[in-house]
């Protein structure tokens, strides 16, 4: 991988820096993922003939004196007032700091720090967002300035039951369209107007809908409760901290409305961010007659399209093979969910490693932080990258056995995954062919 730190504008304006010419044989690399994938869906339909995941009902319980400082009043003020202080720490940056990026620490915090770091923190303590939350902070304020006493869950007028996560799907395709498409996501005004935009929209809604609004429609709490489900800490039904396998966390994925959609702007806008900076897309957008902004709109589009329409045909094959099913579209789709980390990580590794340290050292002063160095020379980034997609889709294709042998009849539920596994090996050609391209 070549970054060009030189231009931080240009690193900030689709979220990662450009890739070249990475030292892996693209022949190795595709034999290497189609025999990860056969091998283990030939060993899970020998070996694995029924589900073995427990979902929210596994784990450890980590010792109480713990439980207690994690669910202690004190630790979650703490931890809301951190959040606070940070936002509004990048709100002065965007108001009085210089309006570029390779000065102003703002921009970096948010499609960095924050979309980034998210990734790691998550996988790492769960879903951490939900305690950090500024907008969460800030809605127990203003009841408290109105002299109401915080809202607990259930509280507030219901949310539609056909909501779901739409709201939540909505606010991240804004995101990364903000910060893969719009015609200046570096810019303090445009980055000023979008949050304030945002949490206004979602203040208005939470005094409506009580602070359960947050854990439904705030598209940072999804992208993070979606990436915790993969982490080793987690919580039981009995509300108890614990240890567990991440992939029993990850059976435990709700089944809302708007869940599909969700995953798919992941996948969809990673997948775009790694097109963006091929030449012949480059060309795309400076020769279009549509102008760049239009042009890379309707490229996002059709890029999230893509992998839904994918996955739903994915969807109404495994109906046709294995007998029909209540929800098959939501069924499998935690299964897509260690796909999009494996691409988050091979997208946004390096980009965390370099610009991460720097916007916290220009956050803390320093006028010109220099560029930290890549961690990994680009033998073992090309390893890393190759290594994530794989491993991404090999989680898939267990997540996906397990919740088959559980909902289709024996005979039928190997078969049923073949449209699966077809689908797993139609991502991975695509995101090996976008990283080795």
């Amino acid at each position: 991988m070549v970054l060009h730190p030189a231009d931080p504008s240009t690193l900030l304006a689709h979220g990662i820096g450009s890739q070249h010419d990475l030292p892996i044989s693209p022949f190795y690399a595709f034999a290497g993922a189609f025999t990860a994938l056969f091998v283990s869906f030939l060993a899970l339909g020998l070996l694995w003939s029924a589900s073995r995941f427990r979902g929210d009902r596994s784990g450890i319980a980590l010792p109480a004196g713990i439980q207690r400082v994690a669910d202690a009043p004190a630790t979650r003020t703490a931890l809301r007032g951190l959040g606070l202080a940070a936002a509004l720490a990048v709100l002065l940056h965007l108001l009085l700091g210089p309006d570029d990026p390779a000065r102003n620490p703002a921009p970096g915090a948010v499609y960095v720090l924050l979309w980034v770091g998210l990734v790691p923190a998550s996988l790492l303590l769960g879903p951490v967002w939900r305690l950090l939350n500024p907008l969460r902070a800030l809605h127990r304020l203003l009841r408290g300035l109105r002299r109401r006493p915080p809202d607990p869950v259930g509280t507030g007028r219901p949310l539609p039951n056909r909501m779901g996560q739409w709201p939540a799907a909505a606010g991240l395709f804004g995101f990364t369209w903000l910060e893969l498409a719009s015609p200046d996501p570096a810019s303090s005004t445009s980055l000023l107007i979008a949050l304030t935009v945002y949490a206004a929209v979602h203040l208005l809604l939470a005094a409506r809908y009580g602070e359960s609004w947050f854990s439904h429609a705030d598209a940072f709490e999804a992208y993070s409760d979606l990436l915790a489900r993969l982490s080793p800490l987690g919580r039981r039904h009995d509300g108890r901290l614990v240890l567990r396998n991440p992939l029993h966390g990850l059976d435990a994925t709700p089944e809302r409305p708007g869940l599909v959609a969700t995953v798919c702007v992941l996948l969809g806008s990673t997948a775009y961010d790694g097109y963006s900076d091929s030449p012949a897309w480059i060309n795309t957008l400076q020769t279009s007659p549509l102008g760049r902004t239009p042009t890379a709109t309707l490229g996002l589009l059709v890029s999230i399209a893509l992998v839904a329409a994918l996955y739903c045909l994915c969807a109404a094959a495994t109906r046709l093979v294995s007998g029909p099913h209540p929800g098959p579209l939501t069924a499998f789709a935690h299964s897509l969910v260690p796909i999009a980390l494996g691409y988050l990580i091979a997208h946004y590794f390096s980009l965390l490693a370099t610009t991460g340290p720097r916007t916290v050292i220009m956050a803390l002063g320093a006028d010109s932080a220099p560029e930290p160095s890549p961690p990994l020379d680009p033998g073992g980034l090309a390893a890393l990258q190759v290594i994530a997609v794989v491993a991404g889709h090999v989680l898939g294709v267990i997540a996906a056995h397990d919740r088959s042998v559980r909902l289709f009849p024996p005979a039928k539920a190997v078969a049923g995954q073949l449209p699966l596994l077809a689908l797993m090996i139609t991502y991975t050609l695509g995101g090996l062919t976008l990283l080795l391209n």
